[in-house]
């Protein structure tokens, strides 16, 4: 498969808040290369989220913004693009209302979200938290809610369940944006 694995961290509960952004590019179930920023969201920190991804207002007030990070990622949104997240229904609607707030409009892509992928792929499973679903598949996560760490996870988990399942398990799930 290829697709781009994407993680956004948000700086409070506004989907326009992001503060930082990974991408994991993926050719034929390979790991190809990476992109990871953080964001500066020009709104104020949430405690609550700092508690859960450590990132807080000094780290991000150099950093470009999503307008200035935009284009450097752009050209990687080509449309047919196949992009997955875990809970993809929260960081597709960030990257949306990111863009959205600088007027910036949103590109056509496929996504396939790995929390429904291993909801219905791996049903016993407790749940199907990121962490809990790597830990089943053996996907390396090192540092839960790091945009890095948690995109190349996601990269993981869908590699896996390609391997093991198959394109035909996988390709009903495919929504586009």
């Amino acid at each position: 498969m290829n697709f781009i694995a994407m993680d956004f961290e948000t700086a409070n509960r506004h989907p326009e808040s992001a503060c930082s952004l990974a991408l994991v590019m993926v050719r034929n179930n390979q790991i190809v290369d990476r992109f990871y920023t953080v964001i500066n969201p020009q709104m104020p920190f949430d405690a609550h989220n700092i508690q859960i991804h450590d990132i807080t207002a000094e780290d991000v007030k150099d950093a470009p913004t999503m307008a200035e990070v935009w284009p450097k990622i752009k050209d990687l949104y080509q449309p047919g693009m196949l992009v997955t997240a875990h809970n993809a229904r929260f960081d597709t609607n960030v990257m949306r209302q990111s863009l959205a707030r600088y007027d910036i409009q949103e590109p056509h892509y496929f996504v396939i979200d790995t929390l429904q992928t291993s909801k219905l792929l791996e049903p016993k499973l407790p749940n199907h938290r990121l962490d809990t679903v790597s830990k089943a598949l053996n996907v390396e996560l090192w540092h839960h809610h790091n945009a890095l760490s948690d995109s190349e996870a996601c990269a993981g988990i869908l590699i896996a369940q390609d391997e093991q399942y198959g394109d035909e398990a996988l390709k009903n799930l495919v929504y586009q944006i």
